[in-house]
């Protein structure tokens, strides 16, 4: 591999890189995914410290979920790489992470162990729904406006847990 020849991401295409994911194809250069990778782990690396704060609230072990955060993103990332071909990251959501354990958990008293099955068999459905074209029926028939509301719902949902937890907003009996 010859060294840099100058310009913004001009390094020659490794082979195995190039067989793999076809980057001089899709019109990128190896700095240009090497940016990207970098940029993109930048922007989500915050996940591996939040989502094991909800999952140890939600009854977790601490280093279980610190673990759990960091396997399951490396794990989706590298299929989404080599199985799909596809330059997306993939790490648990914040908002839904949030449900299950103030949501599920911590308010319906559901013991984790539990809720986590409940998560594995939505997981098969939801696989089922895309398979058979349902999942693209029932999201088409969403109305945008559901769609959008509902993702406001979720991150005020996530700024409310944040405020309780920096000490902002505390319950009473007689509010929420």
């Amino acid at each position: 591999m010859e060294a840099l020849r100058g310009g913004y991401g001009s390094i020659d295409y490794p082979p195995m890189l190039e067989r793999l994911f076809h980057v001089r194809a899709a019109g990128s250069t190896p700095g240009r995914e090497a940016l990207g990778g970098l940029t993109t782990f930048l922007t989500m690396a915050y996940i591996l410290a939040v989502n094991p704060v909800f999952l140890v609230a939600a009854g977790m072990p601490r280093q279980g979920a610190i673990i759990a955060t960091a396997l399951s993103a490396a794990f989706a990332t590298l299929l989404m790489a080599f199985v799909a071909n596809y330059p997306i990251a993939l790490a648990p959501g914040m908002g839904m992470n949030a449900f299950f354990a103030y949501g599920i958990c911590v308010g319906a008293g559901v013991p984790w162990q539990t809720a986590l099955g409940l998560v594995f068999w939505a997981g098969v459905i939801f696989v089922l729904l895309t398979v058979t074209g349902a999942r693209k029926v029932l999201v088409d028939a969403v109305p945008e406006v559901l769609k959008l509301a509902g993702a406001v719902g979720i991150g005020l949902f996530i700024a409310f847990i944040g405020l309780q937890h920096g000490g902002l907003v505390r319950g009473d009996k007689n509010t929420l």
